[in-house]
């Protein structure tokens, strides 16, 4: 599929109704990894999040819970790749290319929203906002993508600690 400069209104709509969508980044400054960087970082997350602010440029609440490598590696200058895929039965991916800063919730895009989602609940105590500048995004079909039904998000009480 050919790289698109911008976030379309169908990848937005896409982006916009997925129930997850997963975050991969790298250090540039150390590793064995392709180009030389660290090793890729790779986590899930809620989609309800993800925001799309315009067409190159997409945020989300970033919560406690997890690492941090996601803003270490941002605050590295390193590269970011978000990925959103459905699961239901017209299967599609979207994969955004770019670099991200994470910023205090007060300095960021989200803000305003933050305080719509306080009054609904929101599911952790936010760390910070991701902020991505896309550089270009491309869209393929989801052919691999299996089906699976949303059951809802995790309460803070269900958020497993096993492994932590």
């Amino acid at each position: 599929m050919p790289m698109i400069d911008h976030i379309t209104d169908e990848q937005a709509d896409l982006i916009r109704n997925a129930k997850v969508f997963f975050v991969a980044s790298a250090d540039p400054t150390f590793g064995d990894g392709p180009n030389g960087e660290g090793p890729v970082n790779l986590s899930p997350k809620g989609a309800a999040d993800l925001q799309v602010i315009d067409s190159h440029t997409i945020a989300y609440f970033d919560y406690r819970g997890s690492g941090n490598e996601t803003a270490r590696h941002t605050a590295a200058g390193g590269p970011i790749t978000v990925m959103v895929t459905s699961f239901d039965e017209d299967a599609a991916i979207v994969r955004l290319y770019g670099h991200a800063v994470a910023k205090p919730l007060e300095e960021s895009v989200l803000a305003e929203q933050a305080e719509a989602l306080r009054a609904v609940e929101m599911p952790t105590p936010e760390r910070q906002v991701i902020e991505i500048s896309v550089d270009c995004t491309q869209t393929s079909c989801g052919y691999g993508v299996p089906l699976y039904e949303y059951q809802g998000e995790r309460s803070q009480e269900e958020r497993g600690r096993r492994y932590k």
